[in-house]
């Protein structure tokens, strides 16, 4: 099951959304436009506005009366996406060059702030209620992003620290998505709830995967060099799971306090983290996630809309890229 497939139910919707894309960061300052034009270019798994389209599917609405949202959502994560990079120093992505490599950070950043208004002024005209899920997603998305500098080279954190950082970083967003899927298809509070709690066991799924993907997918696989997180002291599941280790747990968390993270010493905490059992015990905790996910899938969805979301929580655990 590839991601055409998985998305094949709102495939026509998800080829409006891109092209809505680039007509929605048009700017008059052309370099905007160029910066606008090579995000959406480097693609992406859509994978927000589909659980969007997705969520609200069943409910049969006209498609110029949901497609808003889906745009705003991907404008929303483009922009997180730029913030990010330029937070992290990135490079490339997606196998990319990032835009604040390419155009410098001061332009990046105001790119991605035009990105957050193009996207409010894509939904300016949505009730009242979806507003204030997206603007608190916005927020929980900037305390995530913060929590994140915190916490970076802190051998303190543990698992649970870890998951409600990703909670706020990623998780929430994913949810959020569903959610406003079921608000536009007008389901009941109920069944609007319980797809929240599907897209925030999947959005944690998905980072956890994510993250496993850092220590054991190639750079061509992720778009961005191999053991990323870790060179910025970002300590995500296998690493703390490996700093548990009776016999490796004390070298990695020395490497980890003294901040030094050369190339050979990060090669070093790779070799230790794979030498524990901490990529399974992640795959396992990702798992229990997508587990969960799976069984709060409402009935009032068609079975066609049911049966992909299941896939796509499949999707998430086998995903290599």
């Amino acid at each position: 099951m590839n991601k055409i497939a998985m998305f094949d139910l709102v495939q026509n919707e998800l080829a409006m959304v891109e092209k809505e894309l680039f007509a929605v960061i048009h700017s008059p300052v052309s370099l905007i436009t160029d910066i606008g034009d090579h995000l959406v270019e480097a693609g992406g798994k859509r994978l927000r506005p589909a659980l969007y389209l997705l969520c609200a599917h069943s409910a049969k609405r006209p498609v110029d009366e949901v497609l808003p949202m889906a745009v705003a959502l991907e404008l929303i994560h483009m922009a997180t996406l730029v913030h990010d990079d330029v937070i992290d120093n990135s490079v490339t992505r997606r196998g990319k060059i990032t835009a604040n490599a390419r155009w410098g950070n001061q332009v990046s950043v105001l790119s991605g702030d035009y990105l957050f208004a193009k996207a409010f002024f894509t939904v300016a005209s949505v009730g009242k209620q979806m507003m204030k899920v997206l603007t608190n997603t916005i927020c929980v998305l900037c305390e995530g992003e913060v929590v994140q500098i915190q916490s970076m080279f802190n051998v303190l954190e543990n698992e649970e620290d870890y998951i409600k950082r990703i909670a706020k970083k990623t998780a929430d967003f994913i949810a959020a998505s569903c959610q406003l899927g079921g608000m536009a298809g007008c389901f009941a509070e109920q069944d609007v709830q319980a797809l929240y709690r599907y897209g925030y066991s999947l959005g944690i799924a998905f980072q956890i995967t994510d993250d496993i993907l850092d220590f054991t997918a190639s750079q061509k696989q992720v778009g961005k060099p191999v053991g990323n997180d870790l060179r910025q002291g970002i300590l995500t599941l296998p690493a703390i799971r490996a700093m548990q280790d009776d016999k490796y747990g004390r070298e990695l968390r020395d490497i980890i306090l003294a901040k030094d993270m050369s190339d050979s010493n990060v090669e070093r905490a790779l070799e230790m983290i794979h030498a524990t059992d901490a990529i399974e015990y992640s795959y396992k905790r990702a798992e229990d996630f997508l587990s969960e996910a799976r069984t709060v899938v409402p009935q009032i969805l068609d079975e066609t809309v049911r049966k992909t979301l299941v896939e796509i929580s499949d999707f998430v655990g086998l995903r290599k890229y």
